[in-house]
């Protein structure tokens, strides 16, 4: 799949244009926002991503324009069959000059023997923004199956002007190293990171915008529930971070940091996706 998103001169409403896209990818259409931007939602018309697909997505937002992607519900990653190449998925994302891109999927559910990898190259321009999270479940928790998947490895990149300013690389393999270690998850069974950019703001400014937040998740951390933490990156930005008992804990606080940041670096309150129209 590979989509465009251009912000028009006359109406200065940002639009979709869609490169490529085949089966199990699809989109169908943009939904303009109040701000100017562009909702797009991505479909997996297959229902959840399957053992063995390569599935590859590049996105470029244009100068100047607002983008806004969503999944339509969460991500199942559903079991590989012995013999089969675990699952991937590939995702590059450029951000031109004063564009700005919220990536704001649901979270990734990996079912019983899920074998599952994720690599995400995100490069931002002058006056770029991004606000960026993922979510990922411990599993089918009402079924029962809490870390029953055999491999989950993520890993993220964001550069601005090629130079590294986030690197994260995680490996689960819960049947061959318990992840109830304090040395990964401890108690908690969901985890989040949410990625805050802005290409061109001086690190003085990212300080205090940490000191706000890191006001905001001791707010919202509960003792033996959840717990939030907020840092600097090397530069442009700072990252979110959170570990929770309960997976709908989790979506009420990303919220409350999208609106207070939305507010700190665009003077206006967050659009969170519609899901139904």
């Amino acid at each position: 799949m590979s989509l465009g998103f251009k912000c028009s001169e006359e109406t200065q409403q940002t639009q979709l244009y869609v490169y490529e896209q085949q089966p199990p990818l699809k989109v169908i259409r943009a939904f303009p926002l109040p701000a100017g931007g562009a909702l797009v939602h991505l479909h997996n018309i297959s229902g959840g991503v399957l053992g063995g697909d390569q599935l590859n997505i590049a996105v470029d937002v244009q100068a100047g324009a607002y983008a806004q992607l969503t999944t339509t519900s969460a991500t199942r990653l559903y079991r590989s069959r012995n013999g089969v190449i675990p699952a991937r998925q590939t995702t590059h994302i450029h951000v031109a000059e004063h564009g700005l891109l919220e990536y704001v999927p649901d979270p990734l559910i990996p079912f019983a023997g899920a074998r599952y990898q994720q690599q995400t190259r995100i490069e931002l321009a002058r006056g770029a923004g991004l606000l960026w999270w993922e979510t990922v479940a411990p599993g089918r928790v009402a079924r029962g199956e809490l870390f029953a998947y055999d491999l989950l490895q993520l890993e993220y990149e964001i550069s601005v002007e090629g130079r590294p300013i986030a690197l994260e690389k995680i490996k689960l393999e819960p049947r061959q190293r318990s992840l109830s270690s304090l040395a990964r998850l401890g108690p908690y069974h969901y985890f989040t990171s949410f990625y805050i950019c802005k290409v061109g703001l001086d690190a003085a400014y990212w300080l205090s915008l940490e000191k706000e937040c890191s006001l905001l998740a001791q707010q919202l951390t509960c003792a033996d529930e959840i717990r939030w933490g907020v840092s600097t990156l090397a530069a442009h930005g700072i990252v979110v971070r959170a570990l929770s008992k309960r997976g709908t804990a989790l979506a009420g606080g990303l919220h409350a940091f999208w609106d207070m940041v939305t507010q700190a670096l665009y003077g206006r309150k967050s659009i969170p996706p519609r899901k139904i129209y």
